[in-house]
């Protein structure tokens, strides 16, 4: 459940902080208070796609956090596998911060990305649009509406299904492109040849790259080195007595006159002649690599000319020498293949007829169970329809054969008769805008059920409906209401009456800003709310009387 949302520069928002509760939550206001923002705020948190310039004028942010407690089991398991504990009292909280520059995700205080963040607001609440009742006129959104209704079993079938069809299509793929003519074909061979013989000449072996070019990089600064290295052999314990070595070697003899004086000098004189010895090491050291010091200008012509062929044919088959090796052995294999091409191609074709055979297989499957899920659906749309003022309503969930497709190889179209007598048709070609906006109500009604979705946002679901058609709706949000929180942007008095708890939208201006709040309404001030909504400009003891008349009727609808 939605316990708690937070806004805070996001377009006039400049900080609005809302407690929501169980039951039915309402929010009103009049045209143009910033309604469909707050909704904007929402799906912001739950990771649609953001604009900056929705961030107030003079704020550096826009952020929004929601606080969700009551968390179900779905949830919870989207948790664990993202490795976030709830917080200590049970809440989550999600959190989206949006700059110029960048966007930051958090759920409890974890950075996370905007695809996990979605993950786990899709087992938190379920928000409808003004517009989502256009989801019924295409056939994958219907699709995706049966399939929901599947229960958890779909799930497993439909990554099944996916993963099957990757497997045939890639196999498909690569049979198509094998299909060449006999002149191609003798050129890739020619080719393969080619490339294998030169690589195979070469003789390469690993790390040899890397060796010959420190062996080509010392051979090529010989001069250098030889007159560094003899510097450093003088500065050493070269002759004379101006070196390193003789100035120890001094040291210690002096340090040897004294020691007998004071215990301490000891430990000196030892690490002295440690120092003395590890001098004398090095020098002996440097002695012996300028002994071996000689340039071959043989050695150093058939470095610098094997370098030059690695690096040709780096520039050709691979940047290293392993990916050089590895492009050897797909020649090989392609070489391998071509030698015997008709029983290659016929090995193939049978993978290809297998995978067929598994994809199938797990359509089939899919398919079974949405044909036993769509009579039961069916149904259960028809109990809402009826009690959306769809008097004599019929609804059939009709499934046809398509062509192969991730998702596998059924389509779906929903079929209604909104009156007595009518024939059944396509709910596209039927339904007017209102229709569908009420029709699209019962599916969520019906989902939420089946889905166990702990939260429903409805923005003004009450597009294109009035009289007796708007009692129905309110009534029937009651009826959701009692068993999972409904939060409703309405501008409807019967939906507005029948709230269990009511917010008012508002805006208000000054010479500087203008600015959207939100404030929680009770008794008398959500009368006054109700009798705006009837079209009262003014307050009136009638138009008084004329909403809590409303709001009696919708109390006793509830018992």
């Amino acid at each position: 459940m939605l316990k708690n949302l937070h806004v805070k520069n996001l377009a006039l928002i400049e900080d609005a902080d809302i407690d929501f509760a169980g039951g039915l939550n309402i929010l009103t206001g009049e045209t143009g208070a910033g309604k469909s923002l707050l909704m904007g705020s929402v799906l912001m948190a739950l990771g649609s796609r953001f604009d900056t310039q929705m961030i107030r004028n003079g704020a550096q942010s826009a952020s929004v956090e929601l606080v969700f407690d009551n968390i179900s089991p779905k949830a919870l398991e989207v948790l664990g596998e993202l490795d976030i504990e709830p917080e200590d009292d049970g809440t989550v909280i999600i959190k989206r911060v949006c700059s110029q520059s960048k966007s930051s995700c958090r759920i409890n205080g974890s950075n996370t990305t905007v695809k996990e963040m979605k993950k786990l607001s899709q087992a938190l609440i379920d928000v409808h649009g003004q517009r989502d009742y256009e989801n019924l006129l295409h056939r994958s959104d219907l699709l995706t509406i049966l399939d929901s209704a599947c229960g958890p079993k779909i799930n497993d079938l439909l990554s099944d299904v996916s993963s099957k069809y990757k497997v045939m299509a890639d196999l498909r793929s690569s049979l198509e492109s094998e299909n060449m003519d006999s002149g191609v074909q003798a050129r890739q061979i020619q080719l393969s040849e080619y490339e294998l013989k030169e690589i195979e000449e070469a003789s390469l072996k690993e790390g040899e790259d890397e060796e010959l070019e420190n062996a080509y990089r010392r051979m090529s600064n010989f001069r250098k080195i030889a007159e560094g290295i003899e510097k450093v052999h003088d500065l050493l314990g070269g002759d004379g007595d101006e070196n390193a070595l003789s100035f120890v070697s001094s040291a210690n003899g002096e340090l040897s006159q004294i020691i007998r004086f004071d215990d301490e000098l000891g430990k000196i004189s030892d690490e002295l002649s440690e120092a003395e010895s590890l001098l004398s090491d090095i020098s002996y050291s440097v002695s012996s690599y300028i002994s071996r010091m000689e340039f071959d200008e043989e050695e150093f012509e058939l470095t610098e000319k094997r370098l030059d062929l690695i690096n040709k044919l780096k520039s050709k088959y691979g940047k290293t020498i392993p990916d050089i090796l590895r492009y050897a052995d797909e020649k090989r294999e392609q070489l391998e293949k071509y030698s015997d091409f008709d029983a290659y191609i016929s090995e193939l074709k049978k993978k290809v007829k297998d995978a067929e055979d598994d994809y199938f297989k797990a359509s089939l499957k899919l398919s079974m169970l949405r044909k036993k899920s769509a009579p039961v659906l069916s149904k259960e749309l028809e109990k809402q329809l009826a009690e959306l003022n769809f008097n004599g309503a019929r609804l059939e969930i009709r499934l046809e054969d398509s062509a192969e497709g991730i998702r596998g190889c059924d389509s779906v179209d929903f079929y209604i008769s909104t009156n007595p007598g009518e024939d059944l048709k396509p709910i596209s070609d039927v339904a007017s805008g209102g229709e569908l906006s009420r029709i699209m109500l019962a599916v969520k009604t019906v989902l939420a059920g089946m889905e166990n979705t702990g939260t429903l946002i409805f923005d003004e679901i009450d597009s294109g409906i009035s009289g007796i058609t708007a009692w129905k709706v309110a009534e029937s949000l009651g009826r959701v209401s009692a068993h999972h929180q409904v939060i409703c942007i309405t501008h409807l008095p019967q939906i507005a009456s029948m709230a269990d708890h009511h917010f008012v939208i508002e805006k208000s201006s000054d010479d500087s800003s203008t600015t959207t709040n939100v404030r929680k309404i009770e008794g008398e001030a959500s009368v006054e709310e109700i009798a705006r909504l009837l079209g009262s400009d003014e307050k009136s003891e009638s138009s008084l009387q004329n909403a809590r008349d409303l709001k009696k009727r919708a109390l006793e609808s509830k018992k």
